[in-house]
C-alpha cells in the first residue's frame, strides 16, 4: 500500500529549507477518569430537577432549564459557572419547601463531591 502513512507520536514534515515552523504533537494529555459516584449524583440531580420543574411556577421552571445544563454537566464546566447554577437550583428548591428538599440535598451532595 504505497503512500499510506501512519504516525504515532510526534511528526514533522519539512517542505524546502526555510520558513518551516510547527510540529504535530500526536499526544494528548491524559484525561482523569470520571468519578462514578459524581456521575451518579449528577444523573440523580438531573432527574430530580426535571421532576421539580413540573412543580414550580413557569418563571422558576425557566431558571431551572437555564441552570440545569451547567449544574449537572459531567464534562468540564468552569467552576464559577457550575457554582452559580447549583446555587440557583438550590435557591428554587429551598423556596418550594418540602417538595424541593430532595433537590436541595442532591445539590449539597454534588457540591461536597466537587469540593472534596
Amino acid at each position: 500500500m504505497s503512500g499510506d502513512s501512519y504516525y504515532y507520536g510526534d511528526h514533522v514534515t519539512m517542505h524546502g529549507g526555510a520558513g518551516n515552523t510547527g510540529i504535530v504533537k500526536n499526544q494528548g494529555a491524559a484525561q482523569p477518569a470520571p468519578d462514578p459516584a459524581l456521575a451518579a449524583a449528577l444523573a440523580e440531580l438531573r432527574r430530580l430537577i426535571a421532576d421539580l420543574r413540573t412543580r414550580v411556577p413557569e418563571s422558576s421552571a425557566v431558571l431551572l432549564d437555564e441552570s440545569a445544563p451547567a449544574a449537572t454537566a459531567e464534562g468540564a464546566v468552569p467552576a464559577q459557572e457550575r457554582h452559580r447554577a447549583l446555587m440557583a437550583v438550590a435557591g428554587i428548591a429551598s423556596m418550594v419547601g418540602t417538595v424541593g428538599q430532595p433537590v436541595a440535598e442532591a445539590v449539597r451532595a454534588v457540591i461536597g463531591m466537587i469540593n472534596g
